[in-house]
Formats: structure tokens, sequence, C-alpha cells
């Protein structure tokens, strides 16, 4: 027995086969609404590239523009089936081909659905990506005459002043490594050769941060050396202070701002799968309506549509059949080279 079937005449099957025309249009730009956010989220990934630890960021925005591409062609096909339905003469060339394009179309709207998932949790991956980006784009900080790593210091200053954030987790993440170069350090200062002395790694060490931590909004001028020392300032104490550059971490600031795209991303191509759903579930009664006309001969004859031929548990049964025999096939195939092969 049929799913869900609805009786047509022809004044009810054109005006189906012409919402779905444009249902299928509307999904066309749908697609490409998927393909320019793909588009957009690679373009703000690669603008800071240089501070992710793999190029694995790179999958979902890939993915969405991929998909976007198929959702264009697919819905173009669609919408173009459905125009010609409403001639019996030009559908018939279609009809052969609609039960697999159906079929993809079903594969697809799941693909489709997953891609949307992934938009909320590849922000897990996200953030250990960042981190140790990051944590690299510190080391490289003070290598400006370094090839390849002399970009990173002015990457990282414009970061930390268009995100307002401030070292990875925290300011305190600078004071763990030696970000000035030591091409500007007097080596033969006793304060120089103190630092240098006091680790064991031999790095210049201090309780200070970069100019681009410094909050401009600030009143007191800004205090990014010695920002522990209470007696190098006057009526400042580092405990209690509220101190005038960024506290928020640039790993949360960033997981932050891709987060928020990442999700609206995904919200978004939650509707666009929803509307796929719909225009797939439309052609479907175009097709169905249209191969039980009463009388073929008659355009304006009754027919019914319908989801699907047989219940979901037969639909289903029939699918496993299918996918079982294809394996059977399989395997047949290979015991039959293998023979050969043993005579050979």
């Amino acid at each position: 027995m049929a799913l869900m079937v609805v009786k047509f005449d022809l004044k009810k099957r054109v005006k189906l086969a012409q919402t779905v025309w444009f249902m299928y249009w509307f999904a066309v730009l749908a697609g490409i609404l998927v393909l320019s956010l793909g588009l957009f989220f690679k373009v703000e990934l690669r603008k800071r590239s240089e501070l992710m630890d793999n190029n694995e960021s790179h999958f979902l925005p890939n993915l969405l523009i991929f998909m976007g591409l198929i959702a264009c062609g697919i819905n173009a096909f669609g919408g173009k089936v459905c125009y010609d339905s409403l001639d019996p003469t030009k559908f018939v060339k279609w009809k052969p081909m609609l039960k697999p394009f159906l079929a993809f179309c079903v594969v697809f709207n799941a693909l489709l659905f997953v891609t949307a998932l992934l938009c909320f949790v590849m922000r897990i991956p996200l953030q250990f990506t960042l981190a140790e980006g990051l944590r690299n784009g510190m080391k490289f900080y003070k290598d400006t005459d370094t090839p390849g790593r002399c970009y990173m210091k002015r990457t990282l200053d414009l970061m930390q002043m268009e995100f307002r954030c401030c070292g990875n987790d925290n300011y305190r993440d600078w004071f763990e490594i030696q970000w000035v170069s030591n091409r500007y350090l007097d080596f033969s200062a006793k304060e120089v050769k103190d630092r240098i002395g006091s680790n064991v790694d031999g790095q210049y060490l201090m309780d200070g941060v970069p100019f681009s931590c410094c909050n401009p909004g600030s009143p007191r001028p800004c205090i990014q050396l010695q920002m522990t020392n209470n007696s190098a300032h006057y009526s400042y104490d580092h405990y209690t202070e509220e101190l005038n550059v960024w506290k928020r971490g640039c790993r949360d600031a960033l997981l932050s701002y891709y987060g928020g795209i990442m999700n609206t991303i995904g919200a978004l191509v939650v509707l666009v799968t929803m509307l796929e759903v719909a225009v797939t579930v439309g052609l479907q009664y175009v097709n169905s309506s249209l191969s039980t006309l009463a009388n073929p001969e008659d355009i304006e004859s009754e027919s019914e549509g319908y989801l699907l031929e047989k219940t979901v548990k037969e639909t289903f049964t029939d699918v496993m059949a299918k996918m079982k025999a294809m394996g059977k096939g399989g395997k047949v195939e290979e015991g039959g080279e293998e023979a050969v092969a043993t005579v050979s």
C-alpha cells in the first residue's frame, strides 16, 4: 500500500508542477547561498591560516563549496523536469531517470544535513587547532628577520588589536616566551644578562606584553612592561589595579568569532536542507501523479500521487534486499575471477 496518497486531476497536477518548479529555482538560489557561505568562511580562515596548526580547518568550507555546487546542479535539473512535466511529450524523456535522480536527492539531502551538523561540532577541533597555532605563532613573534616568519609579528599585533585580546589563554602567556628579538638586546647590559641567566632555556623573559595588548580605552597610559613590579610605576598594584591590557585570550576570542560564523552557517544549511527535502517530496508527487494516470492517453484523467510506493517498512526491506543482492553479486564476481586465475 502506497504511503501518503493524494488524488490529482489535471488542474491540481499543473498547480503542483508550477509550485515545485518555483521552489526548485528558489533552491538554486539556496545552493548559491551555501556556495557563497563556504567561500566566505574559507576566506576568513585564510586570513589567519598561519595561526592555525593544520589545514584540516579548511575541510568544512571546502565541503560547503562542494555541496553548494551540487545543489545548484540538481536543483536546476529538477526545475527543468518540473517545467517539462506540463507537456507529456517532453516529460517522457525524463521518466526513466527520475527514480535514480530522486534516490540521489535523498542521499544528497542526508549529506547536506550532516554538513549542517559538522558546522556545529567542528568548533571542538578548531579549538585545539587555534591553541597550538597561536602557541607556535607567539614563539615566532620575535623572528622579524627570519624568512617565512617575518610576517608573524604584524599578524599577531593586528589580531590582538582587532579582537581585543592578548596571548593564547591570557596576557601572562607572553611572560613565558622571549618575544623581543636578540637584535634589539644589549647583551653587555647587566639586566639582559640576569634575565637570560635566570632560566634554563637562556631566553630573555620579562613580565611584559607587546603594545598591541594595550587597551586604548584605559584612562591611564599603558603599562605593558614590568607589569608585576609595583615599584616601577607610581600608584600601582598589579594585584588590585585594573590592568589596562586586554585580559581575554586570543584563542577564546577567535573561537568565539569563528564559532559564531559556523553556528550561523549551520542554521542556514539546516533551512536549506528543509527546502531540499520539500522539493524532493514535491518532485516525487509530480512523478507518481503522472505515472498513475487512469487513462495514460488522456492527460485530463485523474491520478494518484504518493510519497512512497509501499509502506516505510516494506520500502526499507526492499532496499536492504537489493543491497544484499548487490553484495552477493560482487562476491560471485570475485569468486569467478579467482577461479579463472587458478585455472590459468
